[in-house]
C-alpha cells in the first residue's frame, strides 16, 4: 500500500505545483492586457509578481514547518482554497494597490502552501530514487507553462481579462480541493541514521542547523540561481514581442520553456540520483548563464524556441536539486522548516527579477542590461555552489571521516 501510494503523492504534487504556480505566472500573461485596458503601468502591474515571490517566501518557511508539526494535508487544503479566493478577488480590482494587495500577498501566500509542503512530504515517501521522484513533483512547474498559460491566454483572448481570471480562480478551487484531500503522511517515518545535525534520527536544533555552513551555502545558491532567472521568465513574453514575434507564437516560446523544463527535471533528477546532486548543480547553473547571455543575441522564433530548450531544461532541472540536498543534509524531521526556509530566501531573490526587468523596460526601453546582469548573477550562483560541503552520507566509521 505505501510503496504504490507514494505514487499518488507525486501526483498530487505534481498537480498542485502544476495549477498554484501556473495560476501565479500566468501574469506575465496578463501583463500586456493589463496595462492596456487599465492605464496601469507595466513596472506597477510587474510588482504584483514581485510582492508573489516576498509572500511565498516568507509563507513557504511558515508553511513548511505547519506541515512539519501538522501535516502537509490541512497545509494544502488551506492554500486550495485561498487561491481560488485571492484569483476571484484580483479578478475584480479597480485600482492598482488593490490588484498588487489581492494578486500580489494573497497569490503568494496560496502558493507558498504547496512548493516546500509537497516536496517536503514527497521526500518522507521516498528513500531510493528521491532526486527523480522530487523532480517529477516539481515538473509541475514546467506542466504549468504549456498548460496554464496558453489557457490564460485563449481566455483573455476569448473574455478579456477579468472573467479570464476569475475562471481561471474557480478552476483552481475544481481541481485543488479534491487533490488536498489525498495527500497523507507515510505510514512510518522513512528510516534514518541521523545527520551530522542529529543522531540517532532525533529532531535537529534549528538554530544549528541555520547557522551551519550547509543551509548557508544552500540558501545563497537557491537565491542567487532564482535571482538570476526570475526576471527573463517574466518578461520572456513582452521581449519576444518587442523582437517582432506575434503575441501568441511569444507565449508558445514560454510553453516550450516549460516543456524543456519539464525535460531536464527528469534528466538533471535521473542524473544526480546517479552521479551525485552537487555536480550536477553546478553544471545546470553554469548552462543557465550561459543561456541568459545568449539571449542579447536572437530575435526570430526559431532562434528563441532553441535557446528555451537550453534555458527551459537548465533552470528547471536545477530546481528540484536544493530539496534533494537540504534532505540529504539535514533529514526528513524538519525538511519542511528547512526547505521552506531555503524556499523563502530563494523567493526573495526571486522577488526582484520582475521588477528590475519593468523598470529597465520603462527606463530604456529594451531588456539587454536584464539578461546582462542576469547571466552575471548566474555564475555567481554557479561559483557559490561550490562551496557545498559534501554529503555526510557513510559514516560507519566516524574516526576516518575527514572531509575532502
Amino acid at each position: 500500500m505505501s510503496v504504490s501510494y507514494r505514487w499518488v503523492i507525486v501526483a498530487v504534487g505534481a498537480l498542485m505545483t502544476c495549477v498554484a504556480l501556473g495560476a501565479m505566472f500566468s501574469l506575465a500573461i496578463f501583463q500586456e492586457p493589463i496595462a492596456t485596458a487599465t492605464g496601469w503601468s507595466h513596472v506597477g502591474i510587474a510588482s504584483a509578481m514581485t510582492l508573489n515571490f516576498i509572500v511565498m517566501g516568507f509563507g513557504g518557511f511558515l508553511w513548511g514547518a505547519a506541515s512539519d508539526r501538522f501535516g502537509p494535508r490541512v497545509v494544502v487544503l488551506i492554500g486550495s482554497v485561498l487561491l481560488g479566493l485571492a484569483l476571484v478577488l484580483a479578478s475584480r480590482a479597480e485600482t492598482l494597490l488593490q490588484f498588487q494587495l489581492t494578486y500580489g500577498i494573497l497569490v503568494g501566500l496560496a502558493a507558498s502552501t504547496f512548493f516546500a509542503p509537497m516536496i517536503a512530504a514527497t521526500t518522507a515517501w521516498f528513500d531510493e530514487n528521491r532526486g527523480l521522484a522530487v523532480s517529477l513533483v516539481s515538473a509541475g512547474m514546467g506542466v504549468a507553462p504549456m498548460t496554464i498559460s496558453p489557457f490564460a491566454r485563449w481566455l483573455i483572448s476569448t473574455y478579456e481579462w477579468r472573467p479570464a481570471m476569475l475562471i481561471i480562480g474557480v478552476a483552481a478551487w475544481v481541481l485543488l480541493v479534491p487533490g488536498a484531500l489525498l495527500v497523507r503522511r507515510p505510514p512510518a517515518e522513512t528510516a534514518d541514521t541521523g545527520t551530522e545535525f542529529a543522531a540517532d534520527g532525533a529532531r535537529p536544533q534549528l538554530s544549528k542547523v541555520f547557522r551551519s555552513p550547509q543551509f548557508i551555502v544552500l540558501g545563497l545558491t537557491f537565491a542567487a540561481c532564482c535571482a538570476a532567472h526570475s526576471g527573463p521568465i517574466f518578461h520572456m513574453v513582452n521581449y519576444a514581442t518587442i523582437c517582432g514575434v506575434a503575441p501568441m507564437a511569444a507565449v508558445s516560446i514560454y510553453s516550450v520553456e516549460g516543456l524543456a523544463g519539464l525535460g531536464g527535471r527528469l534528466l538533471y533528477g535521473s542524473l544526480a540520483d546517479r552521479i551525485g546532486v552537487k555536480p550536477v548543480l553546478v553544471a545546470g547553473l553554469l548552462v543557465q548563464a550561459a543561456a541568459l547571455a545568449t539571449y542579447l543575441l536572437v530575435s526570430q522564433l526559431g532562434e528563441f524556441y532553441a535557446l528555451a530548450i537550453v534555458f527551459g531544461s537548465a533552470y528547471g532541472g536545477v530546481m528540484p536539486l536544493y530539496a534533494v540536498l537540504a534532505r540529504e543534509y539535514f533529514g526528513p524531521r524538519i525538511i519542511g522548516t528547512v526547505f521552506g526556509a531555503a524556499t523563502m530566501l530563494s523567493s526573495l531573490g526571486m522577488a526582484f527579477g520582475p521588477l528590475i526587468g519593468g523598470w529597465i523596460f520603462d527606463t530604456f526601453a529594451n531588456y539587454s542590461w536584464l539578461f546582462i546582469g542576469s547571466a552575471m548573477v548566474g555564475l555567481g550562483a554557479a561559483a557559490i555552489a561550490l562551496a557545498f560541503p559534501p554529503l555526510a552520507r557513510q559514516k560507519p566509521q566516524p574516526a576516518l571521516g575527514v572531509a575532502p
